[in-house]
Parts: structure tokens; C-alpha cells; sequence
């Protein structure tokens, strides 16, 4: 069923692909000066568009409606045009997880536009591509995870082995205050952003650009059951065995409190294998 899905997505985003621009005349020995004049002109730097392709991904009917409710707090055709993402990329995506968000959108444009879309849940058993063939690794929402597991620094040099020189680790992460010792921030989802630069930077990568496009200053980073209290998870209870979880249950009051948060306050950073 997903590759008719798949297909059908296809389908719809091959028309949205731009075409390909008319190449300027060539110069004649018997030109006259207007024609010389109307040639150079001709040859003036193409006026960029926005990918037309990525848009219809990001649009299209083939997402759940709940992925797409989710994208005024996400900006994905945003956030992905500032990490660099075009037609024809090998893209290789970490954790994409059952419901896929980005995968919904990623999957889909590669198809549409002759690139490469994999999903790798175990990086350290295999990137899903040869060594140096990647042209963007992406990490969504996962770092404090791997803190707590010990799997930072393993896991970004596997993400440098699998990248081309020039290729692109694209960051978005629930991101804490600085000055807070991770092992204390990372139950609760959140790490800040000099512990996530510092670790890409260990492996080899340089920061190039940082967004604030998922930045919410609504979110305090401090909520009775971490960063999940915050929508779209909206926990509102205990959960068994979490000792970090307050002991009892959110008011009504409280629930709206911070559904009028929105979902939580992200980095999005883009680092490059130097080459």
C-alpha cells in the first residue's frame, strides 16, 4: 500500500517540476549591434524560483490532515529550503519514526525529482548508503534520546562516514536553556543548543547557519511531564515508572495553559562535512 501511495505522490508532484530554460543564442560573426545587445541581455543570470516541487509535497492531500495541522508550529517548506534540500539529493532521514512526518514530505519530493529518500532506525548497524554518498543526513527531535543512551558521538560519526564532502547534517531539536547539565535536561526532552554544536562539531562538522524558524518563546522549558506536556503529545498524567513526571494529574486550567503554548521551542541548525 505505501508504494501506491508513494506512486500516486509521485504523480502528483512531476508537474510541478520547473522546466528547463531556453539557452541563449549563440554569437554569429555578422551580428549587428542590437542583435549583439539583445544576445547579451538573453544571457543575463536567471531570475531563482521557489521549488515548486517541495511545495506540493509539503500541500499535498497524500499527508494525514494531522501531519498538516502540525505545520504552523513546524514550517517544513521553510525549514527544508534552509537546509539546502533540491531535486535530485540522496537523503537519508534518522528515526523517521511509525507516523513519519518528514518522511510523509521527504519520501514523496525524491520521488517527484530523481532523488534518494532513506530511512535508517539503527544507524550504528548501517547507513542505508555507501560511505561519502549522502548529500543531507536529517535529525529530527532525537538528541536527548541518544544522550541518555550514550549514543551522541558514535551516532555522528556514523552520519559523517555516510555524507559526501559538502553534504549537509540537518538539525531540528527541542532546545533547552544553556548552562543546564544535559544528563538533567535530556529526561525531559530538551538539550541545549551548545551541547548539540559541540557534539557535531566532534565529529568533524562546522556549523553554518542556525535558524530561529521553530524558535517559540512561549515555552519555558519547564513542564510537569517534560517536553511531552506540550502539544502534539499532551500528556496530562502520570506515566508508570516516570519518576520525573509530577504525581498528579493537570487541571483543566493548567491543560489549556500550555495547549495555548504551542509546540515547543526548537533549534534548527545546518552543519557541512568540510570538502
Amino acid at each position: 500500500m505505501r508504494l501506491v501511495a508513494l506512486a500516486a505522490a509521485a504523480a502528483v508532484l512531476a508537474p510541478a517540476l520547473a522546466t528547463a530554460q531556453t539557452l541563449p543564442a549563440m554569437p554569429t560573426l555578422d551580428e549587428t549591434p542590437a542583435q549583439r545587445t539583445a544576445r547579451r541581455a538573453a544571457m543575463a543570470p536567471p531570475v531563482l524560483q521557489e521549488d515548486t516541487a517541495l511545495q506540493a509535497a509539503v500541500a499535498s492531500e497524500t499527508r494525514p490532515a494531522s501531519d498538516r495541522a502540525r505545520d504552523q508550529f513546524r514550517h517544513p517548506f521553510e525549514t527544508l529550503t534552509f537546509w539546502g534540500l533540491r531535486p535530485n539529493l540522496t537523503v537519508v532521514e534518522i528515526e523517521p519514526g511509525r507516523a513519519g512526518w518528514w518522511r510523509n514530505i521527504l519520501e514523496p519530493y525524491a520521488a517527484a525529482t530523481g532523488g534518494t529518500y532513506v530511512g535508517v532506525n539503527r544507524p550504528l548497524e548501517g547507513m542505508g548508503v555507501a560511505d561519502g554518498s549522502a548529500d543531507m543526513v536529517v535529525v529530527a527531535r532525537a538528541l536527548h534520546n541518544w544522550h541518555r543512551a550514550g549514543r551522541t558521538a558514535p551516532y555522528m560519526e556514523a552520519f559523517f562516514k555516510a555524507l559526501k564532502p559538502g553534504g549537509v547534517l540537518a538539525i531540528e531539536q527541542h532546545r533547552g536553556p544553556e548552562g543546564l547539565n544535559p544528563d538533567q535536561t535530556a529526561p525531559t526532552g530538551y538539550v541545549s543548543e551548545s551541547y548539540v554544536i559541540h557534539a557535531a562539531q566532534a565529529a568533524g562538522f562546522v556549523l553554518e547557519e542556525r535558524s530561529q524558524l521553530n524558535a517559540n518563546p512561549k515555552d519555558d522549558h519547564d513542564h510537569p511531564y517534560g517536553v511531552w506536556s506540550l502539544p502534539p503529545n499532551r500528556v496530562s498524567a502520570p506515566r508508570e515508572g516516570n519518576t520525573l513526571d509530577r504525581p498528579t494529574p493537570l487541571t483543566e486550567a493548567e491543560r489549556a495553559e500550555l495547549d495555548a503554548v504551542g509546540e515547543s521551542d526548537r533549534m534548527t541548525l545546518r552543519f557541512r562535512k568540510p570538502g
